[in-house]
């Protein structure tokens, strides 16, 4: 793998992975500058990045490779496959020759595109494995200590973004619900206060709105608030 024997292209990898940490990008797009600077760092024709779904199956989630076949691949179980078996694992796996590796499952697609060694090395989040990531070479290639170590980094970098991203969502989700649960709860206030019913009716009222009109219980409770604004 073509490599610069100062390690240059490799801690400018490493640096622009952490920078695009605390960046504003999306995940998806932290993820495809992760695959991309990867593979330029180490030589490497193909480099892919995996997350484990709700089906707990392995799924790309980026790759520089631009080849629908490889990017359409299917799902793989925890332990099938040779990424499966990686995230089974919890540890880094070599493949000399994807061509005759008896883990190795998609040796058409490898084939075809020319793919013949294969380094890949779980993401790990503590003690959770939550995916994987992997490069290819085009030619026959002993993968050296050096190189697995700067994958396990790179692996060790994006877990930090995956896992950061998606305690973000799940503050934004929390909020907007509790924000919800506010909202209706003032709109039965006013249903309870104008219409003098009882709370468990309030509520029915609010939900049988928004199935027939087909609007979300939080769209009816600010119509109601606003009506209220509007008629003091």
């Amino acid at each position: 793998m073509a490599e610069k024997q100062n390690g240059g292209e490799a801690i400018e990898a490493l640096t622009r992975i952490s920078q695009a940490i605390t960046s504003k990008l999306y995940l998806d797009d932290i993820l495809k500058l992760i695959v991309t600077v990867t593979a330029e760092a180490l030589g490497s024709k193909i480099c892919s990045l995996m997350l484990i779904n709700e089906n707990r199956e392995l799924v790309i989630k980026a790759s520089q490779s631009i080849s629908d076949e490889y990017l359409k691949k299917t799902p793989l179980k925890i332990g099938e496959g040779f990424a499966g078996m990686v995230v089974k694992e919890k540890k880094p796996m070599i493949s000399f020759d994807i061509s005759k590796d008896k883990h190795f499952k998609y040796k058409e697609i490898a084939k075809k595109e020319g793919l013949k060694s294969l380094l890949c090395v779980p993401l790990m989040v503590k003690d959770r494995v939550i995916g994987a990531i992997d490069v290819y070479t085009a030619v026959s290639h002993k993968f050296k200590k050096r190189e697995i170590d700067i994958l396990t980094m790179v692996a060790n970098q994006a877990a930090v973004v995956i896992e950061n991203t998606e305690l973000i969502v799940k503050t934004k989700v929390i909020q907007e619900e509790l924000e919800i649960r506010k909202l209706v709860e003032r709109a039965k206030g006013i249903l309870m206060r104008r219409e003098k019913l009882d709370e468990a009716t309030s509520f029915r009222i609010i939900q049988k709105q928004a199935m027939d009109k087909r609007k979300t219980m939080k769209e009816i409770a600010e119509a109601i608030i606003l009506m209220d604004d509007i008629q003091k």
